[in-house]
């Protein structure tokens, strides 16, 4: 125990003494004592409760400390809560003076017991925080870029790009590696990709990369080129930083380049297909079509002497004189659709600037030709108004698909049908097409007449498979009667379509006697007439209804009973169908 916390404990008890002395305790009874305290040490920065463990408690004890404070003797009651005769507990409350303190137990009537130097009060003691050591990591800089290519790049002339990239960080850089990226330029050689290493804290390193335009530059002065850098620290940290690279470009219809991105006072003819249409709704292997393109010129300059090329070419100039000398229009892909009867080559003239004109190439579709979205590409090439020929290749797409080819007919022959009398349909569907089909529901409906058993699943028919299905039918009109047959399926884009057949039947009106009645089973179904009876039978009637027995009017039906009627054409069945 420090020197310090024993003078402080003889203050206190040399205090008690005094205190004693002056105001003298009340008597303790023999009961009440206080024994120890729980916990014997609590901090002020917090709400604390403290146990107080003796005998002899009464529910309406209080708990106060007495103890030396700043120089003074301080006592204090505290929150008191009565557990049993031997517990009390009470409550020290935040920011509570720190020191040493006896605590005491009051009972009703001034009983006391006190526990001399039992509780201490302290003040945490505060943590030191670390100051944070300095944020430090590599940081990769864009320095310089330039290229080899005079007069900017040009289409077909291949360049090198250098880049000088510095490390502006605090720390080495380990695993720098480059990546180009762009729709305009191919990247030779390395596939856009360089290595670089590590790059310490303030070094400059310089890197090239060999590069090619993939097509004319029209009407532009500058491409943009995407550098990605990427890299990590010495603890495994990653970073990646992005660059865009705007580089110069020789423009091909002016032969200037220009100063900025928005160029100006640019004159040039721009050919595009605006519209594109075939005069079939689907595009099914085997069939010919017609193929519609709408071609507009765009530019402000005429386009001369132009040729378009379906599948795919170039057109070549001639020495020195404008115009097309040479055509190569055989290496396209016809693989899916072929040109029928002219080439794929075609000559359309001039088109001025603004104006547009249709223009039709007759194809068919390969009969091995799967159903998907096939890509056509057609070049326009033409003469610009400074002499120079120009190819503008563009990419239309067709949709092709093969249909089911199913026929829907009477598997046996269907006669004459009579009103109101029901009659079997012997439907069949045949699969007649090269390929397997999946097939929906069929229905069978009529607005002249009722349908029974007109709904079913089909499923899947191989080629020359077939369905049946035996629907009933009620006519209730005469004359010529249609039934619709409609089959749901899914094409081969995973659109709901639906085949339809409507099938003529003929049905006649069936003759009815008009003494007929329904509504007399008794009378074989007919309409009874009343006999003429004498005065004698009248009398005989009145004595039976004396007696209580029949003495109803006698009747005569026009049919006796039992007799059948009329002989009504029965229905003629038809043989079960089945599904092949």
């Amino acid at each position: 125990m420090s020197s310090k916390l024993k003078t402080t404990l003889t203050m206190i008890f040399l205090l008690t003494l005094l205190i004693g002395s002056v105001r003298p305790f009340p008597v303790l009874a023999d009961s009440l004592a206080v024994t120890s305290i729980d916990p014997p040490s609590v901090f002020n920065d917090v709400s604390n409760i403290i146990t107080i463990n003796g005998s002899g408690f009464d529910p309406a004890a209080q708990v106060s400390v007495i103890g030396y404070v700043g120089g003074y003797t301080d006592e204090m009651a505290l929150p008191t809560t009565f557990i049993d005769s031997n517990t009390l507990e009470a409550g020290i409350v935040p920011g509570f003076s720190p020191g040493i303190y006896s605590v005491t137990v009051t009972n009703p009537g001034l009983i006391t017991a006190t526990l001399l130097a039992s509780l201490t009060v302290s003040q945490p003691i505060p943590t030191a925080t670390p100051t944070p050591a300095p944020f430090v990591r590599p940081q990769i800089a864009l320095s310089s870029y330039s290229t080899n290519a005079s007069g900017g790049i040009r289409y077909g002339k291949d360049f090198i790009l250098t880049v000088r990239l510095a490390n502006s960080g605090k720390a080495r850089a380990e695993g720098v590696q480059v990546t180009f990226v762009s729709s305009e330029l191919n990247m030779l050689k390395n596939g856009g990709v360089v290595a670089i290493g590590g790059i310490n804290k303030g070094e400059d390193v310089g890197i090239t990369q060999s590069m090619t335009a993939a097509n004319y530059f029209y009407g532009v002065s500058t491409t943009a080129l995407e550098m990605n850098v990427s890299y990590f620290d010495d603890t495994g940290t990653s970073y990646n930083e992005k660059f865009v690279l705007h580089l110069d470009v020789y423009n091909t219809y002016s032969g200037v380049v220009y100063a900025t991105a928005t160029p100006t006072g640019v004159h040039l003819s721009q050919l595009v297909i605006s519209e594109y249409k075939t005069d079939l709704d689907l595009l099914q292997p085997g069939l010919q079509f017609k193929l519609d393109l709408t071609i507009q010129n765009k530019g402000d300059l005429p386009a001369k002497s132009i040729t378009m090329i379906v599948g795919g070419g170039s057109v070549s100039s001639g020495g020195g004189t404008p115009g097309p000398s040479g055509v190569s229009g055989s290496s396209g892909d016809f693989s899916n659709f072929a040109p029928v009867g002219t080439s794929n080559v075609q000559s359309l003239g001039d088109i001025p600037a603004g104006s547009s004109l249709v223009a039709s190439q007759q194809l068919i579709v390969n009969v091995n030709t799967t159903p998907g979205a096939y890509p056509v590409k057609i070049t326009l090439s033409y003469t610009d108004s400074n002499g120079a020929q120009v190819n503008d290749e563009q990419v239309i797409t067709l949709l092709v698909y093969r249909l089911p080819n199913i026929d829907i007919s009477f598997y046996q022959p269907v006669y004459d049908l009579y009103t109101n009398q029901s009659n079997i349909l012997p439907i069949q569907v045949i699969n007649l097409g090269r390929n397997y089909s999946v097939l929906g529901n069929i229905a069978v409906t009529s607005d002249e007449g009722s349908v029974e058993n007109g709904l079913s699943f089909v499923g899947g028919l191989d080629t020359g498979g077939y369905f049946t299905l035996d629907a009933m039918f009620t006519p209730m009109v005469a004359g010529e009667v249609h039934m619709l047959v409609t089959i749901e399926y899914t094409d081969d884009f995973n659109q709901s379509r639906t085949i339809t057949k409507t099938l003529t039947l003929n049905v006649i009106e069936m003759e009815i006697d008009p003494s007929f009645d329904p509504n007399n089973p008794d009378g074989g179904g007919y309409i009874p007439v009343e006999q003429t009876e004498t005065f004698l039978q009248k009398i005989w009637r009145f004595i039976l209804g004396l007696f209580g027995l029949d003495s109803s009017v006698p009747v005569d039906n026009q049919f006796l009973p039992g007799d059948n009627g009329p002989i009504m054409p029965e229905p003629i069945p038809a043989e079960p169908g089945g599904k092949g």
